[in-house]
């Protein structure tokens, strides 16, 4: 009861602060000047309407109705709540608008209508076609809402989707697939027993008959018993799936059956009715919040079952999440008149084949646990990031075959992109580095090659081809962990294996090591010690001796002890007096470079100089061209102080250097920031538009600035991106995901690629 009463609380609060609700509208053009107003509105606005009545298709691109949905619902069957009225369902529809935003970048209106008669409630949402890409209906009883539905998508020439039927039968279609793939059963020879013959239970009966299983072999019951023929009351939808049998009672139905659906309530599977069922049974026990049969209940009773349910906290969570957002995407992105069958098969299909695909980036939503294809994992879960590129493309594919597309992708592989740019908003940044990495394939060693989080990131790199790994640890454990997370990473195919305990090289690695540091107290013993125990060496020795192009550390132990270990091995690069670093935060503001985040402590004028110099330069490489603030307290000269003083130094140093630069300073960040601001307080910048990249003054406030936009923005970080060695090698830190080890790979190897290069030309 203390768990309920505090998640009472947590939910209470969660929908109050720091604003009641859960969404907002945001503009997405500048409305600023006087200008802006003209062309937002009046005049310029009617422009915009007369290109629409000339053609209706244009509304797509001058208006948000190609990528808005209504999430519409008249409160009727609200989640387990019942008929709880419009208004008390208005935070659902609110969850589900950001699961829509949040998931595949949808806008969605939710609408709460007070109204039960369907043929007023149909004229009422059909009249909305005009504002809206697509019609998300939710929480309406059955049986009005196959009355609805139907007479809408004959209606509105827009995508019409009941997620309460449509989105589960999508979910529970590819988990039974799935279920049936790890049982070694056929779906066209299997016999299923169903329970709670609703909306969503007659729709997920339609959908499993679309993917091959014979009616014939399907039996349901719903509250008044088995639904056979002859039975009286019975509506059309009912009536479809009744069948010639003497059977009366659900463990008459359930006896024999290889499958048993569930959309009913809670408890009535009983363990002597699993035990009657058919060897490995598949159950789909999804009534919420309490299933048909608890999992520990069933395996009790049929150790060899597979067992699904709706809620979170057992594993084959059938959740609509998984849908929605992705069918909607994809139909909106072909203009689609509405959602066939062919489209939600095309779904299905794409859901149970990404599930027996290795989760690659999954441990930081999932407390790092990391699912692996199999009884305990039949379906993606929903935080998994591919399922946008997965599903989206499949449904825009299926939508076009089917002749429903008023607008077809032309190039589908550059549509994945796109998507694959929102998903984690480093791809636009680090298309052009992904690509030169193609372009020279190098080699890239990783010092903890026995991490998770390395393995995860090694496959991406594999499936990409960015770059040929490299992976030092212990041959086993890296076996173990390849199997456990269920990877295709194969040793001496996909990557070379460096045993950290027995390599031959590893007299030749310490004799050189203790030849570049005898005179620095490494005696011969150290030498041995270290090269034994320390994989950064090891990897450090592989680049410097040329047996790999590239390095990567850091993702166990502190950022300046490997450093220190890289500088005892790797000289300066030229004209350099010593290292620094930089790192990127993307977020919905934009893309943003903070310097030096992680090694210069309190850097001298010259120092700062040299590192915006290598910074700037690095900007370039991801085709920006380097917009420098070089921060402080002071605006030009407003304190007068050491600290401002060094900025203003740094500024004067850069620009007899290199006088073309888009550099100034000393500044404040919000001048930085805001151009009109910056020319109202000081005309004569030397700095145009929005800076991107921030130079501070020590170490302290770089990281810390850094951590807190990171942070606070939800932003997706890239780096640190290591300065000033003669080699390629980048030391990242304990809080790496597995996407910023696959891009720093992806730098790694370009940074190999411009270096190789300059050998050439000298």
């Amino acid at each position: 009861m203390a768990h309920i009463d505090d998640l009472r609380r947590a939910a209470l609060e969660y929908h109050r602060y720091p604003r009641p609700g859960k969404i907002k509208v945001t503009p997405t053009t500048s409305l600023l000047t006087q200008r802006d107003l003209s062309l937002a509105y009046s005049p310029g606005v009617a422009y915009a309407c007369g290109a629409i009545v000339k053609d209706p298709q244009a509304a797509s691109e001058m208006t948000a109705r190609a990528n808005l949905v209504a999430v519409i619902t008249n409160g009727t069957a609200v989640l387990g709540l019942g008929d709880i009225g419009p208004l008390a369902g208005k935070p659902v529809m609110e969850g589900k608008a950001i699961l829509f935003q949040k998931f595949a970048g949808i806008d969605v209106f939710d609408i709460e209508l007070a109204e039960h008669d369907p043929d007023k409630l149909v004229d009422i949402i059909a009249a909305m076609e005009p504002t809206f890409g697509g019609i998300n209906l939710e929480d309406f009883k059955a049986p009005e809402c196959f009355i609805i539905e139907r007479k809408l998508r004959e209606r509105m020439h827009i995508p019409v989707f009941h997620d309460d039927q449509h989105g589960t039968a999508i979910i529970v279609g590819a988990a039974i697939l799935n279920a049936l793939e790890v049982v070694g059963k056929k779906i066209e020879n299997v016999k299923l027993a169903h329970t709670g013959a609703g909306a969503a239970g007659i729709a997920c009966l339609d959908m499993l008959v679309a993917l091959g299983l014979p009616p014939e072999n399907i039996i349901a019951f719903d509250r008044d018993g088995v639904i056979y023929q002859g039975r009286p009351g019975l509506d059309p939808d009912r009536a479809r799936y009744a069948r010639a049998t003497d059977k009366r009672t659900l463990a008459e139905i359930v006896a024999g059956a290889d499958v048993f659906l569930g959309l009913s309530a809670g408890a009535i599977l009983k363990p002597e009715m699993l035990a009657t069922m058919a060897e490995r049974p598949v159950i789909m026990a999804l009534a919420n919040p309490n299933p048909e049969i608890l999992p520990e209940v069933a395996k009790a009773a049929r150790p060899d079952c597979v067992i699904a349910t709706g809620r979170s906290d057992y594993p084959n969570q059938v959740n609509n999440a998984l849908c929605f957002p992705y069918i909607f995407r994809g139909a909106l992105d072909v203009g689609a008149t509405g959602i066939n069958e062919a489209m939600k098969v095309a779904c299905v299909r794409a859901i149970a084949q990404l599930a027996r695909m290795e989760a690659t980036d999954l441990g930081s939503a999932y407390g790092g646990d990391t699912p692996k294809f199999g009884p305990e994992y039949l379906i993606p879960r929903p935080f998994d990031r591919r399922l946008l590129v997965s599903l989206a493309p499949a449904v825009a594919q299926a939508a076009m075959d089917s002749g429903v597309a008023t607008r077809p992708i032309a190039d589908m592989d550059s549509y994945k992109e796109k998507l694959g740019q929102f998903i984690y908003r480093t791809g636009l940044i680090m298309k052009p580095v992904y690509d030169r990495a193609r372009a020279d394939l190098k080699s890239v060693v990783y010092a903890e090659g026995e991490e998770e989080t390395v393995l995860r990131a090694v496959q991406s790199v594999v499936d990409s081809k960015l770059a040929f790994p490299i992976l030092i640890g212990r041959p086993d454990v890296i076996d173990m962990r390849i199997q456990r997370l269920g990877l295709r990473l194969k040793a001496g195919v996909d990557f070379e294996l460096t045993n950290i305990h027995d390599d031959p090289r590893f007299n030749e690695y310490w004799r050189q090591y203790h030849a570049l540091t005898e005179r620095r107290g490494v005696t011969p013993d150290a030498a041995k010690n270290l090269m034994r125990s320390r994989p950064t060496l090891i990897a450090a020795m592989m680049v410097e001796r040329g047996e790999a192009d590239a390095m990567l550390c850091g993702l166990v132990g502190r950022y300046h002890k490997k450093l220190g270990y890289l500088r005892s091995v790797f000289g300066l690069d030229p004209g350099v007096r010593g290292t620094s670093a930089m790192s990127c935060v993307i977020n919905d503001k934009g893309t943003w470079f903070f310097l030096d985040t992680h090694v210069q402590l309190d850097p001298d004028a010259e120092q700062i100089a040299e590192a915006t110099l290598q910074a700037s330069y690095r900007l370039k490489l991801f085709g920006i061209e380097p917009k420098v603030a070089l921060l402080s307290h002071s605006n030009f000269g407003s304190h007068d102080n050491p600290l401002a003083a060094k900025m203003h130094r740094v500024r004067e140093i850069l620009k007899a250097r290199v006088p073309k630069l888009d550099v100034d300073g000393e500044l404040q960040a919000d001048t930085a920031w805001d151009e009109s601001l910056r020319r109202r307080i000081f005309p004569n910048t030397t700095l145009t538009g929005r800076a991107n990249l921030f130079v501070m003054p020590n170490l302290d406030s770089a990281n810390i600035v850094y951590n807190m936009v990171r942070v606070m923005t939800d932003g997706v970080a890239i780096g640190p991106i290591l300065m000033g060695v003669d080699r390629p090698a980048h030391i990242l830190t304990t809080a790496s995901s597995v996407r910023r080890v696959v891009n720093m790979t992806a730098l790694a190897a370009v940074d190999a690629q411009i270096r190789a290069a300059q050998r050439r030309a000298d």
